[in-house]
């Protein structure tokens, strides 16, 4: 994956995805801020350390982003922020990708509260998964939910996305092992584009 891959911008209307950036600090902090009550149910965290051994420290957001952008330039990871109108709207992450005989990834995802229900993060999906399956040529996306999370449930289930299970205790979430629901698409599933798929799904047909 080479840095064209990567770093390339995303738009259909007024959403967008881009490569995260060491400036968008103020931005993503008050958004992220703003929205802690509602994300936090949702948040990965970080277990507890064995004994004899440090905890880990959370990085600052400078050590975040140049984590991120490592893991994009090594071909593990597309770290992305949403926008909506032009402003920092989330945060959307294509990781795990792994090439090989599998050529498969999986995404994760928070937008703001206040833009939901505007479509902004199923299209944000829908953008990042026909990248996948055309730039970068990965056939296989996961997407892992816990059960309780219906809002985000709602985004793969109006995308389509077939659900394939359970995988107990699977992260590490607000304080404890959780279970999460395994939902996952292939590029033979969308021919013409997932975006295109939504679209055509969003638009009510014409009464003759």
């Amino acid at each position: 994956m080479n840095a064209n891959t990567w770093s390339v911008e995303l738009v259909d209307g007024d959403i967008g995805l881009r490569p995260i950036r060491q400036r968008d600090h103020r931005a993503w902090r008050e958004v992220n801020q703003r929205n802690r009550d509602w994300l936090r149910p949702w948040e990965a965290t970080i277990p507890p350390t064995p004994p004899g051994h440090l905890a880990p420290r959370r990085p600052t957001f400078r050590q975040m982003v140049r984590h991120l952008r490592g893991e994009a330039q090594a071909g593990r990871m597309l770290p992305l922020v949403i926008t909506y109108q032009g402003r920092l709207a989330g945060q959307l992450t294509v990781a795990g990708i792994t090439w090989g005989s599998m050529c498969s990834a999986h995404i994760g995802y928070w937008v703001d509260r206040a833009v939901a229900g505007r479509g902004v993060m199923p299209t944000a999906v829908a953008l990042a998964v026909d990248h996948c399956f055309g730039a970068l040529g990965l056939h296989r996306i996961e997407i892992c939910i816990r059960p309780e999370n219906g809002p985000s449930r709602r985004v793969v289930e109006k995308l389509g996305f077939r659900e394939e299970g359970v995988r107990p205790r699977y992260l590490h979430i607000d304080g404890a092992w959780r279970d999460h629901l395994v939902f996952a698409m292939t590029s033979e599933e969308v021919p013409q584009g997932l975006l295109t798929r939504w679209h055509r799904q969003r638009t009510p047909p014409k009464i003759k």
